[in-house]
């Protein structure tokens, strides 16, 4: 087997630079929350592969319901031959989402393509052009959704000219606010959307419950209310994007349930296929129904594949009460960071989506070259973690829900040592 350096120097020949690594460390074999590689070193798993392996790398559903699927067929497209694993995934989407209303769903293979497919929707739907989104949002990186997403660096320089018709207002970003409440925040943000676009041109207003790339960003109470009331009073279409945060990551199978919300639309990836790509749009029948046929799918839209993956999935996160499992990991880790450092401006998240805000200390100044150098020293001593947010300070932890109590308290001691360095 090669060496990690020897398979680096193949990738530098042969790999676009333009597609970056966290680490150069090349993976052998993955589960039950830690990574080894190809020389054999062991890393405690505090990525997930960005929230996807929230059941494991290898669960054994999981990795059962494949290689069963695999031996019956691996393609037909469900456009063109369907079958029954697509239809119950979908069941599983309306089963599992807020709102108690008739729902559809339709199946996509990313989140960015689950998102464009959510807009495309809603425009559809009420025949109007402007989508609204949010200071700090990330949505993807396909044109449309670099449109949607708000940083430049590294997801829109010089990518553009980019779709038309998205305006941006300011999110409820409770440690930058200076004391906004929530419903402060939502008049705020309302009044941009009313003077700059107009209620009655806006299709959808599309938010992260709690935003991922943004710097885990949780809205005061009552921001998410607010604006989707007005959507609602307004004929827009209210579509939650629950592609980081849904399937048990935040300690609900969604986040919208911690403040009640029903969403007319949900957009799911993710942790949602346990490590296989698969994407989801699910919400209100009228709406969903309302595209023509043939509006809608994709040629590995739903691969059999990637359903069964799902499906056992589900399963897992049932089974193993993975709700449960993410509260608890949540609480661990911030018990486990309070008061950890005086340039450590916030521990915020919800269940196993936790992230420090690091700032200079006395201020609420991002400082990325430390946070930058934390998640170096964390990676050099067998813990591997994500930065994130608008200004590069933002540690985020996403350990996977099956990880043991060991190994989640082994990396929380690598990462208050190298707060220290």
């Amino acid at each position: 087997m090669m060496s990690s350096e020897e398979l680096h120097k193949r990738r530098i020949a042969a790999v676009a630079k333009g597609v970056g690594s966290v680490v150069n460390a090349y993976v052998d074999h993955a589960g039950n929350g830690t990574i080894t590689d190809v020389d054999g070193r062991e890393w405690i798993d505090f990525a997930s592969g960005i929230a996807v392996t929230n059941v494991g790398n290898a669960a054994p559903r999981v990795v059962e319901a494949v290689r069963a699927q695999v031996e019956r067929f691996t393609h037909t497209c469900f456009m063109v031959a369907p079958y029954e694993s697509y239809v119950a995934v979908c069941e599983q989407l309306i089963d599992l989402t807020p709102g108690g209303f008739e729902k559809r769903a339709a199946l996509f293979n990313s989140g960015a393509e689950a998102v464009e497919n959510a807009v495309k929707i809603a425009r559809h739907a009420t025949g109007r052009p402007a989508v609204v989104v949010f200071d700090h949002a990330y949505h993807g990186r396909t044109n449309l959704t670099m449109a949607l997403t708000a940083k430049n660096m590294p997801y829109k320089h010089r990518f553009g000219p980019f779709a038309p018709e998205v305006y941006r207002a300011p999110m409820s970003y409770p440690l930058r606010d200076g004391g906004l409440d929530g419903t402060e925040a939502a008049r705020r943000a309302i009044d941009v959307i009313e003077k700059q676009v107009g209620g009655s041109n806006v299709a959808a207003v599309l938010i992260e419950p709690i935003q991922g790339e943004g710097g885990f960003v949780v809205p005061a109470p009552g921001f998410l209310p607010a604006i989707a009331a007005w959507a609602t009073a307004n004929g827009a279409v209210f579509i939650a994007d629950e592609i980081q945060t849904g399937f048990a990551r935040t300690g609900q199978w969604f986040a919208s349930e911690d403040e009640g919300l029903e969403p007319d639309l949900i957009t799911t990836a993710k942790g949602m296929g346990g490590g296989l790509p698969i994407a989801g749009v699910v919400g209100r029948a009228d709406l969903m129904d309302a595209v023509h046929a043939g509006g809608l799918g994709g040629t590995y839209g739903g691969n059999p594949v990637a359903c069964a993956a799902a499906l056992a999935a589900i399963e897992t996160m049932r089974e193993l009460d993975l709700n449960a499992a993410a509260r608890s990991i949540g609480a661990t880790i911030k018990a486990a960071l309070a008061d950890t450092d005086p340039g450590v401006a916030e521990v915020r998240g919800r269940g196993a989506m936790i992230a420090m805000e690091l700032v200079i200390p006395g201020t609420i100044e991002p400082d990325a070259t430390r946070t930058a150098a934390v998640s170096k020293a964390c990676h050099e001593a067998g813990l591997l973690t994500l930065t994130c947010g608008t200004y590069g300070n933002v540690l985020r932890l996403l350990p996977p829900l099956i990880i043991s109590d060991e190994d989640l308290t082994r990396g929380l001691d690598i990462l208050r040592r190298a707060l220290l360095t």
